[in-house]
């Protein structure tokens, strides 16, 4: 629970002002429970005992004065929390979905809208039982101590005699709260545990009855059953710890007063003393301490069981972690340049991984792309291509090493102006409501008709913008085919006014024929251009390609990695046997 500690704290310590308000108000709503021993006492001594009813009454007006106040001071209080609750709300759930766009939008992740939709439910119960924590913390505080020392100046021994079980109530609570907290955790993934094994069991409920699986089956769901039970149970007498708190803190002081009570009046403590004394334990002591065991045993436990969960589901990013070496570890250099030319792209030591204990898939890789260069990136599936791409993109932070474009570095721009740098076409290319001119001016609002003409006709997409009716019809992104939503995004990305072009299998959908089109039209774009590629065919286009090898990535043309690596043959003879249009390397305009 280091974790929940060091979060909760720093949300406190980064709002210290709202907290300073809060604090403000509640001593003023604390102004009762200051006041209200004192009064009784001087209204019964001083008031009705002595035969002065007009007194008496006069100082319980003095009582109901001070309840107003602190009435006032109560609705201040609860916008003070507001302060406090709202923005750690808001930042949790901004870790939450960047955690799932992370996680989506990785190479090889998946969009999760269920994990959204859960954790984004957990961000509500933390924000609620953190309001919750704050209130009944801060009315202990105020509220006990306001108490305290309205006994302390009514009977310094009535405080010291009040104070002995409450202290002891609170130690034996404080000492069973950490394993009311691990029962809590226990009794939240039994209760995971039992829906999942239900549910699979559901599911596959006719293999189970094909197989005769029905005894073997219902045997473990029953063992989930009985383990949620005992985790209920357990967590259940654990309330006994609570109950016991409550007495010790909030009904034995009562005990003493009254026991004591004779010995202290004749003592010369007055009767009017110790129904004040009463009236701080019962009406202020007492319910602060039940609000506090209640609050903290019951929605505590909960926000720290929940809390956990979501800081080990979004953990933050750590750029200095390091990583083994491993697969894909890059060589010195892939590529310079010479002559004090500010490269498009300038990676070095770069290195990655899904997971702090998973196998690096890049491991001190450096690359150099000049400006102007027409690189493409191929190897076998999950080699760390598509990894690459997000990592020059800026989708995804390295856990070590840099990544500079134009002499930019990725990790300190805003993201637009990282937008201004580059533009990446995903496989999975997104189109969007609305017309077809709008969505092909998507980067570039403000190309006119003859430049988006000029655009559509170098990518091969006129027969398509026929289809459909034209730059000003309107475009439904269901209705379109995987490889006619890659041309759109294809155009989009030609018109960008971002010098870099990332393709990371971007036409994949489309033809050879086209594909050549389109890679064609990119090398002759101004600016660098860097394709993911899936065909051999991409390789051959490009000026230079980096091959991820099995030992480590190889850059060079296509006549020397068929020479030097033995991936690079293996990936051509794969394609050697289809029939490929090929563009030699173009020479820019």
């Amino acid at each position: 629970m280091t974790g929940v500690r060091r979060t909760t704290f720093a949300a406190l310590r980064d709002r210290r002002r709202p907290l300073g308000r809060l604090a403000a108000w509640s001593v003023a709503e604390s102004l009762p429970a200051l006041l209200s021993g004192l009064i009784v006492a001087r209204a019964v001594d001083r008031g009705f005992l002595a035969g002065e009813f007009g007194t008496g009454l006069a100082w319980l007006a003095g009582l109901a004065a001070a309840v107003l106040v602190g009435a006032v001071a109560t609705g201040r209080v609860y916008r003070s929390l507001g302060a406090v609750v709202e923005p750690y709300r808001d930042e949790l759930a901004a870790r939450v979905v960047d955690g799932a766009l992370r996680e989506a939008t990785r190479p090889g992740g998946r969009p999760d809208s269920a994990a959204v939709a859960r954790l984004t439910q957990q961000v509500e119960v933390v924000r609620d039982t953190f309001g919750g924590l704050l209130l009944v913390v801060r009315g202990f505080l105020f509220t006990a101590g306001a108490a305290l020392l309205g006994l302390l100046a009514l009977s310094p021994p009535l405080a010291a005699a009040v104070a002995a079980p409450l202290v002891l109530g609170l130690a034996v609570f404080a000492a069973a709260l950490p394993s009311m907290v691990a029962h809590q955790r226990a009794q939240v993934a039994a209760g995971e545990e039992l829906g999942r094994s239900a549910a699979a069991a559901l599911t596959g409920h006719r293999d189970v009855t094909a197989c005769g699986g029905q005894e073997r089956v219902v045997a473990a769901v029953d063992r989930r059953v009985v383990a949620q039970a005992d985790a209920e149970r357990t967590l259940a007498r654990m309330a006994a710890l609570r109950s016991l708190s409550l007495g010790l803190g909030g009904w034995l002081p009562v005990v003493v007063l009254l026991l004591a009570a004779p010995w202290l009046v004749g003592r010369g403590l007055s009767t009017g003393a110790v129904l004040g004394a009463l009236v701080y334990v019962t009406t202020g002591l007492q319910p602060a301490l039940h609000a506090l065991v209640q609050g903290v045993g019951g929605g505590g436990l909960r926000y720290a069981v929940t809390l956990d969960r979501i800081l080990r589901s979004c953990p933050p990013t750590d750029p200095s972690a390091a990583a083994p070496p491993g697969r894909n570890a890059g060589p010195a250099d892939t590529g310079t340049v010479g002559g004090g030319v500010v490269p498009a792209v300038r990676v070095r030591g770069l290195t990655f991984r899904y997971g702090p204990h998973a196998r690096p898939v890049l491991a001190d890789f450096t690359l150099t792309v000049a400006d102007g260069e027409h690189l493409a990136v191929v190897g076998p599936s999950g080699a760390g291509k598509s990894t690459l791409a997000a990592l020059i993109s800026g989708l995804v932070p390295p856990e070590a090493g840099s990544v500079h474009l134009a002499d930019t570095p990725v990790a300190a721009v805003a993201p637009e102006t990282l937008a201004r740098l580059r533009v990446l076409v995903p496989q999975e290319a997104y189109v969007r409501s609305g017309t077809l001119a709008d969505n092909l001016r998507y980067l570039r609002p403000d190309a006119d008709q003859a430049t988006v003409a000029a655009a559509v006709d170098a990518l091969g997409a006129g027969p398509l913008v026929e289809r459909l009716g034209g730059l000003a019809a309107e475009v439904e992104p269901g209705r379109l085919s995987a490889g006619e939503r890659q041309l759109i995004a294809a155009v989009r990305a030609y018109l960008a006014p971002a010098p870099l072009v990332i393709l990371d299998e971007a036409t994949c959908h489309l033809d050879p024929t086209l594909e050549a089109t389109v890679e064609d039209a990119f090398a002759r774009r101004p600016g660098t251009l860097v394709v993911i590629a899936h065909r051999i065919s991409s390789a051959i286009r490009a000026r230079r390609v980096l091959v991820f090898d099995d030992d480590r990535p190889l850059a060079g043309s296509h006549e020397e990695l068929l020479r030097r690596s033995p991936t690079y043959r293996e990936l051509v003879g794969h394609w050697q046997e289809l029939t490929i249009p090929v563009h030699r390397p173009l020479t820019r305009t």
